[in-house]
């Protein structure tokens, strides 16, 4: 099961730029497109608080947008976070 969850806009930078980032660190993501399923973009701002795309879930926990993730990667916190959601077993589905 993917434990990171990316809502985006195909037309969108930012989110362009998430995913780059997540590539180049070697991870596997859930691509969710939010243009494309009004239902989608509802769950997005259910999980996350905010309207705009990108949005960033890994495990549990909301990164936030892409500044987000890029103040997370350039202080060594999304290493940290990454270490320890890939750690974790997955959840059984039930």
């Amino acid at each position: 099961m993917c434990k990171i969850d990316v809502y985006t806009r195909p037309w969108c930078q930012s989110s362009g730029y998430v995913l780059n980032l997540l590539t180049r660190k070697g991870l596997t993501y859930n691509e969710i497109n939010v243009t494309t399923d009004p239902t989608r973009e509802s769950e997005m701002k259910n999980r996350s608080g905010r309207s705009n795309a990108p949005q960033i879930f890994i495990g549990h926990v909301h990164v936030g947008g892409s500044d987000d993730l890029m103040l997370a990667d350039q202080s060594g916190m999304l290493d940290n976070l990454l270490a320890t959601v890939l750690q974790e077993p997955a959840a059984e589905a039930s």
